[in-house]
């Protein structure tokens, strides 16, 4: 699968979806101080799953209406923060399909799909 991975995305699940297999371009690689309806922009223009941290992303999914392939909000508190990365990967695993076009909110022990909503 293809990923754009914004900067606030902890890069641990950037290596983890590479060695897997996946596509995954890190924002952090290659541009600073990013500006998130570009990112959102980059995405769909790309076709990759935004993986990101940003709550933001959620208004500019529900409110502003921006196209997107898919959205992958990673919220995991300070304690939890180590599992991240693996979780991270067993979800675009299991739920790979399913992420495309879909607004996705994964924390420790819960993954919260809304799907259709982004194209």
């Amino acid at each position: 699968m293809r990923f754009l991975a914004d900067e606030s995305c902890d890069f641990a699940v950037v290596r983890i979806l590479r060695k897997t297999g996946h596509d995954v371009l890190a924002v952090s690689e290659f541009q600073q101080r990013s500006v998130d309806r570009d990112l959102m922009e980059l995405a769909f223009a790309d076709d990759r799953i935004l993986l990101t941290e940003d709550k933001d992303f959620g208004w500019l999914t529900f409110v502003a209406h921006l196209q997107s392939p898919g959205v992958v909000l990673l919220r995991y508190p300070a304690a939890a923060r180590r599992e991240m990365a693996a979780d991270a990967a067993r979800v675009v695993d299991e739920f790979s399909e399913r992420l495309k076009g879909a607004f996705t909110v994964v924390r420790p022990g819960s993954v919260r799909i809304s799907a259709g909503l982004m194209m």
